[in-house]
């Protein structure tokens, strides 16, 4: 296949790439100046640039570029930048390939299951109502956006990511040191539930993704086995050999991050992967304590 990638220098990205390396043609959508005219091409999502016809041929596009939501608190302009990103440029990139005289197949593109929002206990899937807020608002947008590609008749997935958890990059990699050095805790209740998946999981169900026509719409990349604050803090505490006594309460949460406390670290999203497990895809690492135990984290 010859695929174009967006989002190629992030963690699931550079992952991604490797992987898909080793079988296709993987072609970088960058914004920077082209390294290579044969491996990369150039768009200013900001500006509203893309060069349609250096987008003719290819098989499938997996678009996964946008601004990273758990870097610095959540102002005004950084959430302009989040929802910017995610949707001008998702639309710029639909509206691109839809007018092609030859799209692609497939277009996979990232989303999040923060379009659910807060719903406690409740277990959610694909058929789940979205949720309020503002990465709610911002996810149902963003995957509005993808859509335009389908007018095209280009097989759309939404691939809603919980946690993606390597200790090279993300949540996981912030928390591995304070976990080491024994300052690892729970967040606020410790009751909220976190949908995560581990990396390994997450390239392999978007090149599943990419190969299956049975799949296009909302897809949760999720491990089936969602785990609260609690657990997660108790598993992670175990692998490293720490203790996990201490508690971030979140009137402290909240003073120091605002808004992202409540969205991010706080919200309970229990989500389930109902369409990929019914699509036959396999998780190499189902459970939180396989998924950690391995590599780098429980050395």
């Amino acid at each position: 296949m010859r695929i174009l990638l967006s989002g190629a220098s992030g963690l699931i990205g550079s992952a991604l790439a490797k992987r898909l390396d080793a079988s296709s043609e993987v072609v970088r959508l960058v914004r920077r100046d082209p390294l290579s005219a044969a491996s990369e091409i150039r768009w200013d999502p900001a500006a509203g640039r893309i060069e349609p016809k250096q987008l003719e041929g290819f098989d499938a596009v997996v678009h996964l570029a946008g601004e990273n939501i758990g870097a610095g608190r959540w102002t005004a302009a950084k959430k302009a930048r989040v929802r910017s990103s995610r949707v001008e440029g998702t639309l710029l990139l639909a509206k691109t390939l839809a007018g092609l005289n030859q799209p692609p197949k497939v277009l996979v593109s990232a989303s999040a299951v923060g379009y659910y929002g807060d719903r406690g206990d409740e277990k959610l899937d694909e058929s789940s109502g979205p949720g309020t807020g503002f990465l709610a608002e911002v996810c149902r947008a963003w995957e509005e956006a993808a859509m335009t590609a389908a007018e095209a008749g280009i097989r759309v997935v939404l691939a809603r990511f919980g946690v993606v958890l390597s200790p090279e990059g993300g949540a996981l990699a912030r928390l591995l040191p304070l976990f080491r050095f024994g300052l690892g805790g729970r967040l606020g209740s410790g009751r909220q539930y976190m949908s995560w998946i581990a990396l390994e999981d997450a390239v392999g169900a978007i090149a599943f993704a990419l190969e299956n026509d049975s799949l296009r719409g909302p897809v949760n990349v999720t491990s089936p086995q969602p785990v609260t604050n609690r657990q997660f803090t108790q598993t992670l505490g175990r692998v490293v050999r720490r203790p996990t006594l201490l508690h971030a309460p979140a009137i402290a949460l909240r003073a120091v991050l605002g808004e992202m406390a409540d969205e991010m670290l706080l919200a309970s999203v229990r989500v389930y992967p109902r369409r990929l497990l019914e699509a036959g895809f396999s998780f190499s690492k189902p459970a939180l304590e396989m998924a950690l135990a391995h590599g780098p984290v429980g050395r």
